[in-house]
């Protein structure tokens, strides 16, 4: 694990700065009959303007700026000028912002107009699962201190966590050590100081926790098809708990 200088863990702040106003600029584009073609657009423009680069586009090959997941589509969901959001239907966005060579990562699951019941309270779960998590990220906690309260406060709520895809360590890359799981045990895992930056992300599923990849080679989907939600916040570990920069 990496613990970064003061004056990286300052510019991934600043990535982190830029990344919550991205998110909170597409949240107002986020209604019923938008392309997520165009909210790829606008998103890149927004973190262009602020002088830093989106950190996806072109990593192992992605071909957009932002992951844009609808509905069943758990992460890595791609761009496109014929995918239309409509009323009642959830969407998750993921977006990277780099900055001076250092990173931030993040992402919020949106409701498209009115949705049902089921789907807000998941949503609200898994929002909160993050919470939990980004709690127990203090100097001389563990890894999976993180994982637990997340997968715990999950399966409460009769929920799943998603297994195949995992947080992980950022700054001075995209995705570096640790690992850090939305499930596991007390007192498992690194152990984290002071300086070192994670990306905390829950996925959270309606039904089984099965997730498989489509053809395309990004695109994750619940096996069942039904719906899941992804909140993620770059945190900086402090003395007691996580310090959000997204």
């Amino acid at each position: 694990m990496n613990v970064l200088t003061d004056e990286e863990l300052n510019y991934i702040r600043k990535a982190g700065k830029i990344l919550r106003g991205c998110l909170d600029f597409l949240s107002f584009e986020i209604k019923p009959g938008v392309c997520t073609k165009k909210l790829d657009a606008l998103a890149s423009d927004f973190i262009v303007k602020n002088n830093a680069k989106p950190a996806f586009r072109g990593y192992k090959g992605f071909p957009a700026s932002i992951c844009t997941s609808l509905n069943d589509v758990v992460v890595h969901g791609i761009p496109s000028n014929t995918e239309i959001a409509k009323e009642g239907d959830i969407i998750s966005v993921d977006v990277g912002v780099a900055y001076k060579g250092c990173f931030a990562d993040g992402a919020e699951t949106f409701a498209v107009g009115a949705i049902s019941q089921a789907a807000r309270r998941l949503i609200e779960i898994t929002k909160e699962a993050l919470k939990k998590g980004v709690a127990m990220a203090g100097e001389g906690r563990h890894v999976e201190d993180i994982s637990w309260a997340i997968q715990s406060f999950v399966e409460t709520n009769n929920f799943t966590v998603v297994r195949m895809f995992v947080g992980h360590g950022i700054g001075r890359k995209m995705h570096q050590e640790p690992e850090v799981p939305n499930f596991g045990h007390p007192g498992k895992g690194a152990l984290l100081k002071n300086g070192i930056a994670l990306a905390i992300e829950p996925m959270v599923n309606e039904g089984s926790a099965d997730v498989k990849i489509l053809e395309d080679g990004w695109t994750a989907v619940t096996k069942d098809h039904k719906l899941s939600a992804h909140f993620e916040h770059t945190v900086i570990v402090g003395e007691r708990d996580g310090e959000i920069i997204t």
